[in-house]
């Protein structure tokens, strides 16, 4: 516990202090996940169950009780992050707001072979921006990157950058026609 506050302070620029890193949002979420862990591991998928849904409650943050979580890792704002059951975070990682570790889908997930992996492992001292989605049995390297947005579903090497399109300036038109071309990307975004 005393690793998570100071890994805290360190990371967060706006926490000063180990007393103001106890406010943390994200670290109810780890230190819960850390003791449905446990309970997971031993059989007692009911209880960890039932933890992992009442630190979502209260954080925001899902982690399956399943997921392997290694030291120091640091999720920032916590809002909407997802971990699911077979993914395996590294040492020293660190997740931002609205992350999804998650698998592909029930439709290929239930063709797999029994105890096969379905989610995402991720290496050691790797970033994952916020609203990177990372989908499937994949592998993100150590020391990798995965910007804002990216959409993962390929392994990535070891300190590589993976990064979405940034965003472009298109010229202003003023037409009926346009508003209804801006209609049709906006709503395709998923924004709706």
């Amino acid at each position: 516990m005393g690793e998570d506050l100071r890994t805290v302070v360190d990371r967060d620029p706006s926490v000063r202090t180990r007393a103001e890193a106890l406010l943390h949002p994200a670290l109810p979420a780890l230190w819960t996940h850390r003791v449905a862990h446990r309970l997971h591991r031993r059989g007692l998928r009911a209880s960890a169950r039932a933890l992992s849904v009442a630190a979502r409650a209260v954080t925001g943050v899902e982690i399956h009780p399943g997921a392997e979580l290694g030291r120091r890792v640091f999720i920032d704002h916590g809002a909407a992050v997802v971990i699911g059951e077979t993914a395996r975070i590294g040492d020293d990682v660190t997740i931002y707001h609205q992350v999804t570790l998650g698998a592909v889908g029930w439709w290929h997930d239930n063709a797999r072979a029994e105890g096969e992996r379905r989610h995402p492992v991720v290496g050691d001292h790797v970033m994952l921006g916020a609203n990177a989605t990372v989908l499937g049995p994949v592998t993100i390297g150590a020391g990798a990157v995965v910007g804002a947005q990216a959409l993962v579903v390929r392994n990535v090497p070891a300190k590589a950058r993976v990064l979405a399109p940034a965003a472009v300036e298109s010229p202003r038109r003023q037409t009926p026609q346009h508003a209804v071309e801006l209609m049709r990307h906006t709503a395709s975004a998923g924004c709706w």
